[in-house]
């Protein structure tokens, strides 16, 4: 599978969103649509490529507070796990209670189930289940890349103090999920600069390999 990635910091919290396309068939997807929905599509438009789908790592409004604004534009529902789905129909409460503007809720696909396949061009996004940052939490595996939210940072990890949060399942996704990778396998993350397995195995100092 032929594709490229781009990654583009979004809203006060810098959350980054990230766009795939396959550009031989000209078809791309849009992992967490956090914020700036203007910019968002803007982006998808100049990348020349049609949007199929519109997808979250986990639930927390930074990094889905603009899928309805997108997803109406483009035609299409966000889709997420469904252990995060309660926390985006509340999206609009809770974003108010940090003090934040509130924003619509999205139409939801919750089908993001682990092991699930997200087609794009003639390859596809493998979804894996990583809680512990999040209980609905997902990454996004292709050929030497790991889209992982907020799972894992460079030097960092996922806060555990929100709920649904949990540090031993957050690690346990970690060890078993992510640090099983190969070594040379990008990490883009949630926030932040990407990484590889291999330098968070070796120096992450909340979990090591």
């Amino acid at each position: 599978m032929e594709f490229e990635w781009e990654v583009r910091p979004v809203g006060p919290l810098r959350m980054n969103a990230i766009l795939v396309t396959a550009p031989a068939a000209g078809e791309a997807v849009l992992i967490d649509p956090g914020d700036e929905p203007a910019a968002l599509l803007e982006w998808v438009r100049g990348s020349g490529c049609r949007l199929t789908a519109l997808l979250a790592t986990h639930g927390h409004f930074d990094h889905v507070g603009a899928a309805a604004e997108v997803g109406a534009a483009c035609g299409l529902p966000l889709r997420c796990h469904p252990d995060d789905a309660p926390m985006i129909h509340q999206m609009p409460l809770i974003q108010e209670a940090y003090g934040f503007a509130a924003t619509e809720v999205p139409a939801l696909v919750t089908d993001l189930v682990d092991g699930a396949r997200v087609p794009l061009g003639d390859g596809f996004l493998e979804v894996v289940q990583v809680p512990g940052h999040a209980q609905g939490h997902v990454m996004f595996r292709l050929p030497g890349l790991a889209i992982v939210g907020d799972c894992l940072f460079a030097g960092s990890v996922g806060r555990t103090d929100l709920p649904g949060g949990d540090f031993q399942v957050l690690e346990k996704s970690i060890r078993e999920r992510i640090y099983t990778l190969p070594d040379e396998t990008i990490v883009v993350c949630g926030h932040g600069p990407d990484t590889t397995v291999g330098r968070e195995k070796s120096t992450n100092p909340y979990v090591r390999g």
